[in-house]
């Protein structure tokens, strides 16, 4: 079997598998998990993988890997998929919808677990010709990538990349239309923390704000003021974005509580001021709370940096998109944080932005409830996946016979 024909057989291998495909996401999207909980989920992916055939292992709590190729290979792909769903509420109407109260999947993330499952199965079929050149490729379906600092961090622990040359992964865009996949060398994603500013006073009678300490007041300042604050204090070109989330404090008209206390994200395009910002927003928080003499504590929960695809990462998505009748179209660097950066940070690699917006309908927001992806991307995004991996581990074999030889 030449290159090229090895190619054309994963394409044809997922046109077969893409019912079954839209099967498996349609059960997954209908049975979220929350992270650290996909216990389901890893089953439903070890299972299917195991009946065809396919060897795999189990991660420490979930997630689940498999390896295919070379048992001892010359240079070896990995593929991750994340399969955690959200705390968020679906009201999408679909007629798989969530049965699981308040949770859904809000991310897409059952699109990208389902279309790793569908790369693993269309490699399977040219097991032997990845051997014979010596290319290896291992899937990865990993946990907990919506908590920070994220389960690829576990996943890294537990060895997936150990051997691993390079690595690729696809994120659902309901930006994109279905059919084009975002790319883009450099920068893709941001570095992102989580924020949590608690307040404490002795509280009081709201007839009498000048007695006490009138904490509701100053948390209301901490959340319109630190925000301003911080983006006059850090170079503009930092990318600097602190949005809160959640704002409690009391439960009584006319109490004034003793406690109270804001939780968001600090997202950053730079990942040299991330790295440096923290005393910079702990000095700012507690100079906004001074006048108002309540006591203020700044947590800072390090979370992700920003995901950095590399050139020859780039260069294997667009030649897999291209083999895939997939349109590449450029993107640009957003504020979301992923934990594929983590990965990143161990070898190179690439993740793309799948289109999922069908050509002329709504455009729809991730982690929003009414979330609807167009199911053509599944197949699209299992194939793409799978021809990075092969066209790489292509690549780089070539490069170094060409270096031997020479």
């Amino acid at each position: 079997m030449n290159d090229d024909a090895l190619l054309a057989a994963l394409g044809e291998r997922i046109t077969s598998l893409s019912p079954g495909l839209i099967d498996l996401r349609r059960d997954l999207h209908a049975h979220p998990e929350l992270s650290r909980e996909e216990t389901r989920t890893t089953e439903s992916v070890a299972r299917r993988l195991d009946a065809a055939g396919v060897a795999v292992r189990m991660l420490p709590g979930t997630g689940v890997v498999a390896d295919l190729g070379a048992p001892e290979p010359a240079y070896r792909v990995a593929l991750r998929a994340d399969m955690d769903a959200l705390p968020v509420r679906e009201r999408s109407g679909l007629e798989y919808t969530s049965t699981v109260t308040g949770v859904c999947h809000a991310c897409g993330h059952d699109v990208h677990t389902t279309a790793l499952v569908g790369a693993v199965l269309a490699l399977q079929t040219v097991d032997a010709a990845l051997a014979e050149r010596g290319i290896a490729v291992r899937a990865v379906f990993q946990a907990a990538e919506e908590v920070m600092p994220g389960g690829a961090l576990d996943a890294i622990t537990a060895g997936v990349l150990d051997g691993v040359d390079c690595i690729f992964a696809v994120h659902c865009d309901p930006s994109i239309d279905v059919g084009q996949v975002g790319l883009r060398e450099g920068a893709l994603t941001a570095a992102a923390d989580q924020i949590h500013v608690s307040l404490h006073g002795r509280g009081g009678h709201t007839s009498r704000p000048q007695l006490t300490e009138d904490l509701v007041f100053a948390l209301a300042k901490v959340v319109t003021d630190v925000p301003a604050a911080l983006g006059r204090r850090l170079d503009p070109r930092t990318g600097a974005a602190l949005v809160w989330g959640t704002v409690q404090a009391g439960r009584v008209a006319n109490v004034i509580p003793s406690t109270g206390d804001c939780r968001g994200t600090l997202r950053m395009l730079d990942a040299e001021s991330w790295l440096t910002v923290g005393p910079l927003l702990e000095e700012i928080v507690m100079g906004v709370v001074q006048p108002y003499g309540v006591q203020a504590k700044v947590e800072r929960l390090k979370g992700v940096p920003p995901v950095v695809n590399t050139a020859d990462g780039i260069s294997a998505l667009r030649r897999a998109a291209l083999a895939g009748r997939v349109t590449p179209v450029p993107t640009s660097q957003s504020l979301g944080g992923e934990d594929f950066a983590w990965y990143l940070a161990h070898c190179t690699g690439a993740m793309a932005r799948l289109g999922t917006r069908t050509p002329g309908g709504p455009t729809y927001d991730l982690h929003q409830g009414d979330l609807v992806v167009d199911e053509r991307a599944v197949p699209l995004g299992a194939r793409l996946l799978a021809t990075a991996a092969v066209v790489r581990g292509l690549d780089a074999l070539r490069v170094a016979t060409e270096g031997s030889r020479s």
